[in-house]
Parts: C-alpha cells; sequence; structure tokens
C-alpha cells in the first residue's frame, strides 16, 4: 500500500535494491522531461524525485504528500495496469494553493513505479489566452461590422438626398478602413507567431528605416500639428526582416501619435549601446499609469478606449511591436508618467560590421531598401 504524507516511513534494503534496478537510461530521462517525476518502490517509498516534484511540494522525507496520488499509485499496485487521472489538489504544505495536475503511473518493469505529474495551470492559461483572442476579435470585428450594416441601412433610407448619402458613404469608409487595419493585424501578429526573421533576413541600416517609418506617418501627424524631433544618426546596423522591422518603427510612431494631443512633439532617437541598437520614441502625450504598464503590449489593450475609438486604433499595434523583437532577439521597454508622456525603446542585437583596412575605417554590409519592399 502506498504511504502517505504523516506515515513514518524509513529507507530499507529493499529501498536500496530497487534503487540500484532503476535503469539509468530512465533517469536520464526523467532529468530532461518537462514534467514533474517520481520513481516509487513497491513499498510505496519515494526512490527517486525530479526537482520539478519538490518544488511543486509533491514529495517530503520520501514520502508522496498528495493522498490522491498515493491512492492512484496503491491502485497501479494492486493490478499493474497503467492509469492516468486529472486532480484538483491543495499544495502542500500550507495547502493555500490548488493545483490542477494531471497524474499518470505506470510500472517500470523492476517492481518501482514511475509517477509523471503535469501541472495544467499553464496549459489551462494557454487556452484561456488563446479563447480572449478570439473573444477579443469576434467583438472588435462586430464593431466596424456593424457600423457598416447601419450605414448602408442609412444610405437606403437617405437615397433621395446627395448630401447625406454622400456623408454616410464617406462614414462607411472609414469604418471599411478600421475593418481592413484589424483585419491585416491579426494576420501580421498571426504570422510573427510562427516566423523565423532569419529564413528571410537581410543587413539593415537602422537610420534608413526609421526615417523611413516616420516618412509615412508623417502625414497623419502633421494632420495633428505633431511635430517630429529626430535625432538619428547611430550609423548602426541590424541583422533581420526588413518588414517585420519596419512594422514595429512604424507602429510606436503611429501610436505616440494617436495619444498625443494637437501641437505637440515626438522624439525620435537611435543610437547603438553596447552590442544593442536602439530606437527611442517619446511623445508628450497623455502618459500610462504606472499600474498598467505592465499591460500595454497585450493584445487588444487600450490606454483609452474612447480615443482609440476615435483614432481607429486596433489594440494591436504594440503587441506586434514586442513579437517582432522576440523575433529578433531584442525587447521593447516603455517610460510613462501620467500627463506628462510616454517613452518606448526598441532595442536589437546590432550587427556586427567588418573591418577593413584601419582601425578607423569600417565598412558596412547594409543594403539599400528598395520603395516596393517597405511595407505600406
Amino acid at each position: 500500500m502506498a504511504p502517505v504524507a504523516g506515515t513514518p516511513r524509513l529507507a530499507t534494503a529493499s529501498h536500496r535494491d530497487a534503487l540500484t534496478e532503476v535503469p539509468e537510461e530512465v533517469v536520464r530521462v526523467l532529468s530532461v522531461l518537462p514534467s514533474a517525476s517520481i520513481v516509487v518502490a513497491p513499498d510505496g517509498a519515494v526512490l527517486r524525485a525530479s526537482s520539478r516534484s519538490m518544488a511543486l511540494g509533491l514529495v517530503s522525507r520520501n514520502l508522496v504528500t498528495i493522498p490522491d496520488i498515493s491512492h492512484l499509485i496503491e491502485r497501479v499496485m494492486e493490478d499493474n495496469t497503467p492509469r492516468e487521472q486529472e486532480m484538483r489538489v491543495r499544495r502542500p504544505p500550507l495547502g493555500r494553493e490548488l493545483l490542477e495536475l494531471r497524474v499518470r503511473v505506470a510500472a517500470l518493469g523492476t517492481g518501482a513505479l514511475l509517477v509523471l505529474i503535469d501541472d495544467l495551470a499553464e496549459e489551462r492559461k494557454v487556452d484561456a489566452v488563446r479563447r480572449d483572442f478570439v473573444a477579443n476579435v469576434s467583438h472588435e470585428l462586430k464593431t466596424p461590422v456593424g457600423a457598416l450594416a447601419l450605414l448602408a441601412e442609412a444610405v437606403l433610407a437617405a437615397s433621395d438626398d446627395a448630401v447625406q448619402v454622400r456623408h454616410f458613404a464617406e462614414r462607411m469608409q472609414i469604418e471599411a478602413g478600421r475593418l481592413g487595419n484589424l483585419i491585416q493585424d491579426v494576420i501580421d501578429l498571426s504570422r510573427l507567431q510562427g516566423d523565423d526573421p532569419l529564413t528571410h533576413a537581410q543587413v539593415i541600416n537602422v537610420d534608413e528605416i526609421v526615417n523611413r517609418a516616420i516618412d509615412e506617418v508623417r502625414t497623419v501627424a502633421a494632420n495633428s500639428e505633431i511635430e517630429f524631433i529626430e535625432s538619428i544618426n547611430s550609423d548602426g546596423a541590424v541583422y533581420g526582416d526588413l518588414s517585420q522591422i519596419q512594422t514595429a518603427v512604424r507602429n510606436l510612431l503611429a501610436n505616440a501619435i494617436a495619444y498625443s494631443p494637437n501641437s505637440t512633439k515626438v522624439a525620435v532617437d537611435t543610437r547603438v549601446v553596447g552590442g544593442l541598437i536602439e530606437i527611442i520614441v517619446k511623445d508628450q502625450g497623455i502618459g500610462i499609469p504606472s499600474h498598467e504598464l505592465d499591460r500595454v503590449f497585450e493584445r487588444f489593450y487600450r490606454v483609452d478606449p474612447a480615443r482609440s475609438r476615435v483614432t481607429g486604433g486596433t489594440g494591436l499595434g504594440l503587441a506586434i511591436v514586442k513579437h517582432v523583437c522576440q523575433n529578433h532577439g531584442g525587447e521593447c521597454t516603455v517610460w510613462s508618467e501620467v500627463g506628462v508622456g510616454s517613452s518606448f525603446t526598441l532595442r536589437l542585437p546590432a550587427y556586427i560590421v567588418q573591418q577593413s583596412g584601419s582601425t578607423d575605417d569600417f565598412a558596412w554590409n547594409a543594403v539599400a531598401i528598395p520603395e516596393e519592399e517597405v511595407s505600406s
């Protein structure tokens, strides 16, 4: 019978014999498995336990601490039939946290039993994120689709009034554009999550790509009388996917414009710090509360939902920036103060240039960026 927590158990000769009978190949495999693993002797004493099982509190003093797991082990001992069971148990020793576990028990053939335990919390969290994403996409799509349906009805109702028809048609164009942007952002984000930029990478001059991104949003900035203060002279390069990095920089600039009042400034700076290229976008916008800074890169998160509705934001721009950085081995950080503004810093590994001639002469291998390759 398998012992449970609180039952005294001393290591005996039979335990030591069973320990020596655990195949070394099994021990090596268990050491690399993501599952928590426990090897139990025929009398129920724990012979081997992985660090993961110890961290979860599943083993203490050569005993399995969870009664439900012990009972499952006992049933396998009785009929030698492998079993699998999902269970919710309280985490030892305090029992204040609930664990959701998938437990599998099978005989090793040496008299010992192998117990594999998977913590389902992370798996459930991924499933929850996936469900939330689908729900959020559905919700976000309903807004412009519903608006288009209503505007179409309004156009039909006002078919004899040319002024009204024109007005509603213009609104339909705006909503159609918002719908198109959302669909494109969802597609971009999906591609980023499964894409390896090194499969189609090239050496990219950072200053050139930042200047092109500024040119893409300059008209939008001018409509709000927002001025760019540029300090773009890093002479740095990165190795990666041009369209991804272009999109990330453009999204940072568009975010700064969207959350800045009219007649303010957005500063853009590039520099080389150690082995990293930094692209810094600083605005004089509404700022982000400190307790929400960790959420700004979440999908569909918006600091000011009402403002996003006005500007047509999808809530995916910064999530795309985050994934671009991760794909290239970099990061994006944010500093912000409410009423003062925000500063986003995109950091990417710098491309190591080849030295030619003297120590003061460096030749860049950066390729030119053709107009047709720059994403619109």
